[in-house]
């Protein structure tokens, strides 16, 4: 992991939005699935890249946090906005040691996960569901479903999304 924040630090953190390539053949160095072409901001955070699965022209924004202690997969054309976070760890707090427990997220095709939005472990987010800015979601979001607020909650169902 030291040598995969090296690398990003010295080769990518820096590089301006076309270079993006460069990035993605970065990341597939250290494992990353990569499909088609999806983007990476420069300034996004991948903890491990071997536990991230990227689909054809998905996006990771400026500043979004995959922190991949288990595995994130995002679909086709969905896009983690700025500041996003998607965390698979987190500890069991009814266990006086707080043991380290990860789950994977999953994120469908044609979504969108707004800023600074939180995605908590063992979370599915359906196809063309929405995640509004700064929400945190808890349970699993149905396909086509928008959700807000802290916890977050579906505000209605888009047929036509």
């Amino acid at each position: 992991m030291l040598l995969w924040d090296a690398c990003w630090a010295l080769f990518c953190a820096w590089t301006p939005k076309p270079l993006n390539r460069w990035r993605l053949f970065w990341l597939r160095i250290f494992g990353a699935k990569l499909e088609g072409t999806p983007f990476v901001h420069q300034r996004a955070r991948i903890q491990i890249p071997w536990n991230l699965t990227l689909h054809d022209r998905s996006c990771l924004g400026d500043r979004a946090n995959a922190y991949t202690l288990g595995e994130i997969e995002i679909g086709p054309r969905t896009v983690i906005a700025q500041e996003a976070y998607l965390c698979t760890g987190t500890h069991d707090l009814n266990d006086p040691n707080w043991p380290l427990q990860v789950a994977k997220i999953s994120i469908g095709a044609d979504v969108f996960v707004g800023a600074r939005a939180f995605i908590m472990p063992g979370i599915t987010i359906g196809e063309r569901a929405v995640v509004g800015a700064c929400s945190v979601v808890t349970k699993d979001v149905e396909p086509r479903t928008v959700v807000v607020g802290n916890p977050a909650k579906p505000q209605k169902r888009d047929s036509t999304r």
